[in-house]
């Protein structure tokens, strides 16, 4: 009787699944696809999506399965992110004691230690926070030519936009973010 009652709920779990991806599946991958490079990053993420879904023992426990998804998406498409290279990111910098802008200090910082790698993990959350707050152009540009590698060139070949636009785009990315992200810095540098 146990064993015909855990294949009951299993079935009852794997259709509450099919549900979900024939009724968020669209949506999630859109919301992917618009912040990631290419199709095949944006299906890897919302394959990572789906399996982790998969993985929850009681779906009953979830309160509102399209914003958990999206949250859990939005939490792969930083983690992509994190993995891929910060080489350009010191545009977006602050003023060190030397004069120096460095924000590479924050994303490449020791993990071994907790209060710092809980400071990244909010770092990270933060710059996807304030990437959000922006026109989808700047934050495109920003996006494409800071964590995608691609030249600003290349971004104003692709868009079709003059080169000055695209530099006057990325500078107001990296003014809204350098404002936004300042006190975070502070609090890195003081630990």
């Amino acid at each position: 009787m146990i064993a015909s009652e855990n294949i009951l709920m299993a079935d009852a779990q794997n259709q509450q699944i099919l549900t979900a991806v024939k009724s968020y599946g669209k949506r999630l991958f859109g919301f992917i696809r618009k912040k990631v490079k290419s199709d095949e990053d944006a299906e890897d993420i919302l394959q990572d999506v789906w399996y982790q879904l998969s993985n929850v023992v009681n779906l009953d426990e979830i309160e509102q399965v399209s914003g958990w998804l999206f949250r859990v998406a939005r939490n792969k498409i930083t983690d992509s992110y994190r993995k891929k290279s910060t080489d350009l990111l010191e545009d977006l910098g602050y003023e060190d004691e030397d004069g120096e802008w460095n924000l590479k200090e924050i994303l490449l910082a020791d993990t071994t230690n907790p209060e710092t790698e809980q400071l990244r993990e909010v770092f990270w959350e933060e710059l996807f926070t304030a990437l959000d707050e922006l026109p989808e152009n700047q934050r495109q540009v920003f996006v494409w030519n800071e964590l995608e590698d691609m030249t600003l060139q290349e971004i104003a070949d692709r868009t079709g936009e003059n080169l000055k636009t695209i530099i006057s785009r990325k500078g107001y990315a990296v003014k809204h973010l350098r404002k936004r992200l300042e006190s975070l810095y502070n609090e890195f540098l003081n630990f």
